[in-house]
């Protein structure tokens, strides 16, 4: 399961590979590369990712982009 992000304007996946969340850049034109200096607690639901996320990028905030948003 892949589940995709717009975090503060960049584009990010995080994915669960045997109990453990792995978060991604995922640019849409691109090769996704892994992003090992962000540790996302096994922990986490799903539903909490989207604020996790908020909390550890909130810094590149934005008028333009003030959240991080789940993508479709």
């Amino acid at each position: 399961m892949i589940i995709k992000f717009n975090v503060f304007g960049k584009r990010m996946s995080v994915a669960k590979k045997e109990q453990e969340w792995q978060l991604f850049n995922d640019p849409e034109i691109g090769i996704r590369s892994r992003v090992y200096d962000v540790i996302i607690p096994a922990d986490i639901k799903e539903r909490e990712l989207e604020k996790y996320l908020d909390d550890i990028y909130h810094e590149y905030a934005s008028e333009k982009y003030p959240r991080v948003t789940k993508l479709v």
